[in-house]
């Protein structure tokens, strides 16, 4: 399915009564699965070991 493809039937499934900015949000959403679904099939991927060490250092002062 074409990226166009999957705006128009994400926006069609929505409410009459959601916002530019609720769109815009859902959008940004699948657009970045998208983006990781991509980069999996790729292989560029880290393991979970590797994400928790990197974690870890943000919450670090």
């Amino acid at each position: 399915m074409s990226a166009k493809e999957i705006v128009l039937q994400t926006v069609r499934k929505m409410s009459d009564k959601v916002s530019m900015d609720q769109i815009v949000e859902k959008l940004a959403i699948l657009a970045a699965i998208r983006r990781g679904e991509e980069a999996a099939d790729k292989g560029k991927v880290i393991s979970h070991d590797e994400m928790k060490k990197r974690a870890k250092s943000w919450n670090t002062k």
